[in-house]
Order: structure tokens, then C-alpha cells, then sequence
């Protein structure tokens, strides 16, 4: 295992969270808000002096990612397996159409990570494919990764790579828009991830 640091930072601003719309695996784009908050993020996560950068390939997380590897020079890959979580038939609707099509069905997607929205995936299933990310890049050289993706991934994946049980993943909360998270491995706690931050980034 060579990875001593990860960092998984959500996109900016897209005009589906702007207008309150869900979006799972729909492409969604920047807003002019989101493209200032993934510049000014930039100094921040530089200090982390990341080795790669690995994005989704939706391309609200690709040009979140693409500002950073452009600012610091850091390699950027794509993989499809850090998309968000697939919505199924909620995607492009809002929160009260959902609730009003599938009463209390947002309810239980929040709070259980195993229960899967009409035609989408369950966030256990997200947290499977992210994490083989994580092994793939447990395997090369690089000490310090950011995986630049989406927030239900971030949650589901933190709370996996952490052991946490899956009925409490819930409770790690969500993520703001280009905000991050930190874990990290030590020697001293046999190689297992610890978190850092949560949910950290740049106000005002």
C-alpha cells in the first residue's frame, strides 16, 4: 500500500443544485458560482501537494478537477466509477416531486445506505465501485490523491474506507459544494484510514 492521504472534494456549483434539482448521473454544468469555487480552492488543496488527480467523468466534477491540475500541474485521470450515485427514475426532478411521487422514499435514501431508489443503485453499491478506485491507486506509486467527484459518493466511500457500520454512514452528513474531506493512514495504526477533516473548505 502506498497511498498515505486522500483527499475527496466535490464539485462546484452545478444549475441543478442551483434551480434544487437532483441529478445522480444526469451532466449537469458548472454554474458561474461553482467555476469561483473551484478556483479558489485551488490554494487550499494545493497545500496538500497532491502526487494525481482523479475525477469523475461527469463533467461537473472533470472541470471542477480540471481548474486544479491545471493550476498546479498535476496530472488529472478520469474514471467513470466515482459518479454519483445512479438516482434512477428521481433524476432531474426536484425534492418535492419526489416526495410527492414516492412518499417517504427520500427519507429512507437519506438515513439507509442499502435501500436503493427506483431504477438508480444504493449507496453501499457506490461506496463497491469507489473504492476500487482506491485499491487501483493503493497499487501505484503515488502517496497523496484527490479524487475529485460527488457528495453521496464522498459520504458512502468515507464511511467504507473508515469501517464504519453501514446503518451510521448517514450520520457523517453531507458535503457542501467544493468542500472536502481528508483521511489518512499512520504506521502506528496499522495502515487503517483515519479521517481528518470533514465537509472542509473556503467561506465567504
Amino acid at each position: 500500500m502506498t497511498l498515505r492521504r486522500l483527499v475527496l472534494w466535490r464539485h462546484g456549483e452545478t444549475d441543478y443544485n442551483a434551480s434544487g434539482r437532483m441529478q445522480g448521473h444526469l451532466d449537469s454544468n458548472l454554474t458561474e458560482v461553482g467555476w469561483n469555487q473551484a478556483r479558489f480552492a485551488v490554494p487550499a488543496l494545493a497545500r496538500f501537494s497532491p502526487d494525481v488527480i482523479v475525477a469523475s467523468d461527469l463533467r461537473r466534477a472533470t472541470d471542477t478537477a480540471t481548474v486544479f491540475s491545471e493550476a498546479i500541474g498535476v496530472p488529472l485521470r478520469i474514471d467513470k466509477r466515482l459518479r454519483e450515485t445512479n438516482l434512477g427514475l428521481w433524476q432531474g426532478k426536484t425534492s418535492a416531486e419526489v416526495d410527492e411521487e414516492w412518499p417517504g422514499g427520500r427519507a429512507r435514501w437519506q438515513t439507509d445506505a442499502t435501500w436503493t431508489p427506483p431504477g438508480g443503485e444504493a449507496r453501499v453499491e457506490v461506496a463497491a465501485r469507489a473504492t476500487e478506485v482506491v485499491t487501483a491507486l493503493d497499487e501505484g506509486t503515488e502517496e497523496t490523491a484527490v479524487l475529485c467527484a460527488h457528495g453521496g459518493l464522498i459520504t458512502a466511500l468515507t464511511g467504507s474506507l473508515l469501517g464504519l457500520p453501514v446503518v451510521n454512514w448517514w450520520q457523517l452528513g453531507g458535503i457542501s459544494n467544493c468542500h472536502w474531506t481528508v483521511l489518512a493512514r499512520r504506521e502506528t495504526s496499522g495502515l487503517a484510514w483515519r479521517l481528518i477533516a470533514y465537509n472542509a473548505g473556503i467561506t465567504g
